[in-house]
């Protein structure tokens, strides 16, 4: 099967009215919405009222959408101060379900919804999975870890909302992934795009063609990924791969999905969500169409509104194609996990599409930083594709990576090709980086 590009355009009755309005309608809504997000956030939420009142600003200021870059920014460090229910917009027995953030360090970020919360977010699912190219009475399998991380849940909410049939699996025992791929047939997969390439491994090992399982599309997110790692996977896979985006301190996933018949950027859901980009040093906002970080404010939220969240998401916003709303671009990595080597700004997506460029390799990776004596160093460990396991394509393959990584990024590095297998497989969000620079 191929599976791509078949798909036509979803009629305008299957969309929501909201998603081909025109830019003066949907900025209304923004405005209205904006406006009853900052009472409500600032008449209860203790924290938020007292940075408006530091930075001298109130509600009433209000006047219209250019007056929003006068409110304080949000930022995870906010969350954590506020740890656990300090930022919650109503009294906790209001809240119906609380999930955190997966953070490796420090307190987890809490987040709230009340029944009205997880209705919108299955709204916005369900617009994303249609976006996408789901449709009712699809089989959905869904592979993002349930729990306190809000993919499983956010995926499996918004499936049904759309009128899909769920399959829970969670993450993990990959086996059992292609088991239940190979035997209930369903036409889409929700996961993390690395660990679609451990599923197809994984088919390719019990001597699987992925290429002729049912799987016709995939929305991917999580993690930040490549035009090259969608070609690996639809090349793999004979499916459609999609981006989808979000984030728990703002929603979990379904802030933003690509459209299927453009595959050109992820477009925002407007409607409940306002996008800014700004220069991540200053603060201040950057023109459409540049690099900046992203920044959301919710319009709809109830439990846990955020008044311009700092993802630290690089990105730019762009004019909507497929939809009336604008949309932003894959994200090219953070602002707060950038790697500087010697002085050399480095994301790991431009590591990732070296090494997919590259026929030989196969799209498993790590890199590591260390210091040695006062320099930074670093090294990138990777597999050779099945088949070419003889000393000579490893010697070439190495060093042909570390020309290209000097050549186009302007850092050394070592690079170390491993077999098959050799690298330690995620079973959600893949591990790319390992830090062992000293701290502070």
């Amino acid at each position: 099967m191929t599976g791509m590009n078949l798909h036509k355009r979803p009629l305008e009755g299957e969309m929501d009215p909201i998603e081909i309005a025109t830019r003066d309608e949907i900025t209304a809504v923004q405005t209205q919405r904006l406006r009853w997000t900052l009472t409500h956030t600032y008449q209860n939420v203790e924290h938020f009222r007292n940075k408006c009142r530091d930075k001298g600003v109130h509600p009433d200021d209000f006047t219209s959408i250019a007056d929003l870059a006068r409110f304080p920014f949000t930022s995870k460090e906010d969350l954590r101060a506020n740890y656990p229910f300090g930022m919650f917009a109503v009294p906790r027995e209001q809240v119906v379900r609380i999930h955190a953030s997966s953070g490796t360090t420090g307190k987890p970020t809490v987040v709230g919804y009340t029944r009205e919360d997880i209705s919108m977010w299955g709204q916005v699912m369900a617009r994303s999975i249609r976006a996408a190219g789901g449709r009712r009475g699809d089989l959905v399998h869904v592979a993002y870890g349930y729990g306190l991380f809000t993919g499983g849940l956010g995926a499996h909410y918004g499936a049904e909302t759309l009128g899909c049939t769920v399959i829970p699996m969670s993450g993990g025992q990959t086996e059992r992934q292609v088991q239940l791929i190979r035997d209930f047939r369903p036409d889409v997969i929700m996961v993390t795009p690395s660990y679609m390439l451990v599923i197809a491994d994984e088919m390719e090992r019990q001597g699987l063609d992925p290429a002729t399982c049912s799987l016709r599309l995939g929305l991917f997110g999580a993690e930040p990924w490549t035009q090259q790692m969608r070609g690996e996977i639809e090349g793999r896979l004979g499916m459609d791969a999609i981006d989808l985006y979000g984030l728990s301190e703002v929603i979990g996933p379904g802030v933003a999905s690509e459209c299927i018949e453009t595959k050109d950027g992820l477009h925002i859901w407007e409607d409940h969500f306002y996008p800014e980009v700004i220069d991540p040093q200053t603060g201040e906002p950057v023109p459409d169409g540049e690099i900046g970080e992203l920044v959301f404010t919710s319009l709809t939220k109830i439990a846990m509104p955020v008044i311009r969240y700092r993802t630290r998401d690089l990105t730019r916003l762009m004019p909507g194609t497929a939809r009336s709303m604008r949309r932003m671009d894959k994200i090219t990595g953070r602002s707060d996990d950038m790697l500087i080597i010697r002085g050399v700004n480095v994301f790991p997506t431009q590591i990732e599409e070296l090494i997919l460029k590259d026929g030989r390799l196969a799209p498993h990776y790590q890199i590591k930083v260390r210091r040695d004596g006062h320099l930074d160093q670093m090294s990138i460990a990777v597999e050779l594709r099945q088949g070419l396991f003889d000393d000579s394509a490893k010697a070439n393959a190495a060093r042909d990576l570390k020309h290209h990584i000097k050549s186009f990024i302007g850092v050394s590095t070592d690079v170390l090709v491993m077999e098959q297998g050799e690298i330690e497989r995620s079973q959600g969000k893949a591990k790319r980086v390992i830090d062992m620079r000293p701290k502070g």
